[in-house]
């Protein structure tokens, strides 16, 4: 319990012993989730020797960025990384545009049958069809193969679309009713009020898709079967299965081997996992927004 004396708010004990609690859990996850990052960093850097005989805890031993411009260098690293760019451009936009009409129209209490079609979406994210007939549907509709799948297959997430009508129904009925009135349809009520209003749950459920989009590796394999498609996550892969197949290879690493299979793909997560790194910090300030909208009621 927090007492106030003299304008200040002082902590109990019991309060400043649970608040030391919390900051020492927090920080054993956050070195917990950190550690590994930092890992790959160094180990991307460092001699590929000292990186395979087990050296390399924490920081780099060795400086040298041949094992990075190695991999820059990999026969269709560079087409992977565009493939992936378009997929994740391409199907974030694609997914924003169905789960917002989505969302829009599951919001409104006027919808015929509203409670069926609610029960309908959320019952797709209970159960799910497997593996096998999603395949066997992607095959029959001649998909294999091509960005679609990817793109359309996978475009919408059941639980996006509800956070999104969430936000939607937080939206103040006043400002849709007097657009109407003005002539506006349902199209320009979206465009004009609700859009714009919910700017941090968009940013959001995009940061969210993009990256799904970037990070997913499975299906984009499954379907994608010509290598000059594939994304980076695909690549890097088939990389992590070939230095399996290359264990003699990595056993012949000498002090002064300047790349290894290894750090080849130590150097391409590295390179993977910047654009996300580099983008997240000017998000990161909607996230908190977007907690608070449909907090506060009319």
């Amino acid at each position: 319990m927090k007492v106030i004396k003299n304008n200040k708010i002082k902590l109990t004990l019991e309060d400043g012993l649970f608040d030391t609690v919390n900051y020492i859990l927090l920080g054993i996850l956050g070195i917990m989730f950190l550690y590994p990052i930092v890992y790959v960093f160094s180990a991307a850097v460092s001699t590929p020797y000292q990186v395979e005989t087990g050296q390399v805890v924490l920081f780099p031993k060795g400086f040298h960025l041949d094992s990075l411009l190695a991999a820059m260098n990999l026969e269709l690293f560079w087409i992977s990384y565009l493939n992936t760019i378009i997929i994740v451009i391409g199907g974030t936009v694609t997914s924003m545009f169905f789960t917002i009409l989505g969302a829009y129209v599951l919001s409104k209490e006027n919808l015929k049958y509203r409670s069926f079609w609610i029960i309908m979406v959320v019952f797709t994210m209970w159960f799910d069809p497997g593996m096998i007939p999603r395949y066997l549907n992607f095959r029959d509709l001649g998909l294999i193969n091509t960005y679609s799948s990817v793109l359309i297959g996978f475009a919408v997430n059941t639980f996006n679309v509800i956070i999104l009508k969430s936000f939607f129904e937080s939206v103040p009925k006043s400002l849709e009713e007097s657009a109407r009135i003005d002539g506006a349809n349902q199209f320009q009520v979206l465009w004009n009020i609700y859009l714009p209003l919910s700017t941090a749950a968009l940013t959001t459920v995009s940061l969210f898709y993009a990256v799904s989009r970037w990070n997913g590796y499975f299906w984009t394999m499954i379907l994608l079967t010509d290598e000059r498609k594939a994304p980076i996550q695909v690549f890097l892969k088939k990389l992590v299965v070939d230095r399996v197949a290359l264990a003699e290879t990595n056993a012949l690493i000498t002090p002064e081997s300047l790349t290894s299979p290894t750090t080849i793909i130590y150097s391409v997560i590295v390179l993977s996992i910047i654009p996300m790194m580099i983008i997240y910090p000017f998000i990161q300030g909607f996230f908190k927004k977007g907690v608070n909208i449909g907090a506060v009621k009319e």
